[in-house]
């Protein structure tokens, strides 16, 4: 039994880790991935978290991680099943199965990159996280393809024209991956334009998916209010519809995400949590 059981060990969750052990809540972390950090640990580059400016996205993430393991919090690598929600007490259920890693296929170029050095890999996306990727693979790699269903791209300004003007990535629009082919390793990929149904093969040797994230809301039950595209509802207190759930970090529905507002969401989940239970 504990006071508070935190799903997740991105910034919003090594946030409210750390002002869940200071406000001395009896708390338990679960993390299904090994190292903390969530998604940032898969951005090259983070310039906007004050007082950190250009850290590197898998440090920040371990700096994180390892400020939270100063407060000795008790963690799980494991991943939630099920949450059951209703009554006073709320039930976990967890699964313990290690998850396969790849084989060519990444969806991290930072943890992944190296393995690829002077050969040729495909990024997947057209966003901010799928040109740092290509920008990153592309100091290392002999070649690296950007491959984007579109024409136009997300990026941001700045991306798109340092991606530009190297001169060993290929940009590719129009086109999505229709299969990644390969017997013990990715040894090529199948590609097809949308608008004239062509395709074709090319050949890498890995493949870096980076065509942006849903909620990961598998474990959410009905009961917990999301909107419709399955992000939780709740406010800037990260409280739920229903009383002693709470919110925070990508999870929660709001219109900026961002390592700094995931941080500061863990702070306000932990004081919202000890306002719950000092009420039971």
């Amino acid at each position: 039994m504990y006071d508070l059981i935190i799903i997740g060990a991105g910034p919003a969750g090594l946030s409210a880790s750390i002002y869940a052990k200071r406000a001395m809540l009896n708390t338990l972390l679960i993390e299904k991935n090994y190292m903390g950090g969530g998604q940032i640990v898969n951005t090259y580059e983070v310039d906007n978290y004050p007082g950190l400016p250009s850290i590197n996205g898998f440090d920040l993430g371990l700096k994180m991680s390892e400020h939270a393991d100063k407060f000795e919090i008790e963690k799980v690598c494991t991943d939630v099943i099920s949450l059951d929600a209703t009554g006073d007490v709320k039930k976990f259920t967890v699964d313990g199965e290690e998850r396969l890693t790849g084989m060519g296929v990444s969806y991290c170029a930072t943890c992944d990159g190296a393995f690829f050095k002077n050969k040729i890999t495909a990024v997947v996306g057209g966003g901010d996280v799928a040109f740092e990727d290509a920008l990153f693979l592309s100091r290392g790699c002999e070649k690296v393809y950007l491959i984007h269903r579109r024409e136009g791209f997300r990026a941001q300004a700045v991306l798109r024209e340092e991606l530009f003007r190297a001169d060993n990535i290929e940009v590719i629009t129009d086109n999505v991956v229709e299969e990644i082919n390969g017997h013990d390793k990715v040894e090529s990929i199948t590609i097809k334009n949308v608008k004239t149904g062509e395709s074709k093969t090319l050949d890498v040797n890995g493949v870096f998916i980076a065509v942006g994230n849903t909620p990961n809301a598998e474990c959410i039950p009905d009961e917990i209010e999301t909107d419709e595209r399955g992000y939780v509802i709740a406010d800037e207190t990260c409280a739920t519809n229903v009383k002693g759930v709470f919110a925070a970090g990508d999870i929660r529905r709001k219109k900026l995400r961002q390592v700094v507002t995931a941080v500061a969401d863990g702070a306000n989940a932990v004081y919202s949590a000890e306002e719950y239970l000092r009420g039971q």
